[in-house]
């Protein structure tokens, strides 16, 4: 299986552009607050295949760019990464793990439990929706 560690916010944006926003360069794959998050990377044979940034704020976490190769999407990584990341939230005081998730990748979401929480709204050309699932 994978191995999950911390990593830097710099060592997420290669696979963020190349998942992402692949017309865009990676300055444009940056978030504000990147000095302010929890980044995680995927490992499979050594080699960083995903990336998770994840943001606290009062009693709220936020999954933002979440990426894995595409190479290796569909394999039971990203279920398994995201599962992980929810379960690193227990003990802490926290309700709500929430993402604005992209309407293509709906499905996937739903079936980790995840509920669509909005009206689908445009990200640079891109249809979103908010999801979320309780941590209590």
């Amino acid at each position: 299986m994978i191995d999950i560690q911390t990593i830097s916010a710099e060592q997420t944006l290669a696979i963020r552009q190349q998942v992402l926003w692949p017309q865009h360069d990676q300055a444009f794959c940056r978030v504000t607050e990147d000095e302010l998050g929890e980044h995680y990377g995927a490992y499979l044979d050594g080699k960083l295949i995903m990336v998770a940034s994840l943001f606290v704020t009062q009693t709220s976490i936020r999954l933002r760019k979440f990426a894995c190769l595409p190479e290796h999407q569909g394999k039971g990584y990203g279920s398994y990464m995201l599962n992980y990341l929810v379960e690193q939230q227990k003990g802490r005081p926290l309700t709500t793990f929430w993402f604005d998730a992209r309407c293509g990748a709906i499905k996937f979401y739903l079936g980790l439990g995840f509920l669509v929480t909005s009206e689908s709204f445009d990200k640079h050309g891109v249809a979103y929706v908010k999801m979320a699932k309780n941590l209590k």
